[in-house]
């Protein structure tokens, strides 16, 4: 047992030597067991920078550089998209809200009509699957695949806690641009049409899981169909 205190002694000796002392100063950079992010490639405000020949750290912005989500000409588009659709708008078709409130129902700024509301689902179907369905699943049932890996908190939106009532349109809206919890934003990768369309897709979702089987009949049944169909995994 000796042994080991004097061995516990010399230890600690050791390392009280090496810490330097407080407010001690040292043209030596500092032992650093965990540096996370000390060391970072970027350049601060208002400081120098030897890349440059000038010696300046403070650039200007590339000629023709545009700011995300602000564009007052219009001019420029995302992907065929105007760029003022991935956000800087005020009214409920932008944030969700009205008045400071979430609230429900599709923005008139979507057009919908009998004869498009058809696409649009299908839009928001395609959306869903690449954005959202690898953690809710395609059924919106939280079983995505992350869920398989242990990835907490997702959430099931085919409860009655998601549903419209409880969880409006517009609130539906702000998670899906701003990310809660583990959840990312999406505002910068989703246009502002595609989010609504995602969230027209989740309440057919839910609509689906509780609407009587007669409604659902054809739909079940083909889909009951191509499953037996489909040739077994290996």
């Amino acid at each position: 047992m000796k042994y080991f205190f004097l061995a516990y002694a010399i230890i600690a000796a050791l390392f009280i030597g090496l810490m330097p002392m407080r407010g001690g100063k040292s043209p030596d950079a500092p032992i650093r067991l965990f540096p996370d992010m000390d060391e970072q490639d970027k350049l601060k405000p208002q400081k120098p920078d030897a890349f440059f020949s000038d010696g300046q750290g403070a650039r200007q912005p590339v000629h023709g550089t545009q700011a995300l989500g602000f564009n007052a000409e219009g001019a420029s588009v995302i992907g065929g998209i105007p760029e003022p659709e991935f956000g800087g708008g005020t009214g409920y078709y932008a944030t969700g809200g009205i008045d400071g409130y979430y609230a429900n129902g599709m923005p008139e700024e979507l057009g919908l009509t009998a004869e498009n509301v058809g696409a649009f689902l299908k839009r928001g179907e395609e959306v869903f699957n690449v954005n959202c369905a690898i953690c809710h699943g395609k059924s919106a049932d939280g079983l995505g695949m992350t869920s398989h890996y242990g990835v907490p908190g997702i959430a099931n939106l085919t409860q009655d806690t998601y549903g419209q009532a409880a969880y409006p349109d517009g609130r539906l809206f702000s998670v899906i641009s701003d990310g809660k919890g583990n959840m990312g934003a999406y505002k910068h990768n989703v246009n502002l049409r595609d989010r609504w369309a995602i969230i027209a897709y989740i309440r057919a979702l839910q609509f689906a899981r509780k609407a009587p089987y007669d409604l659902v009949k054809d739909a079940y049944d083909k889909a009951t169909a191509s499953a037996a169909a489909a040739p077994a995994a290996h």
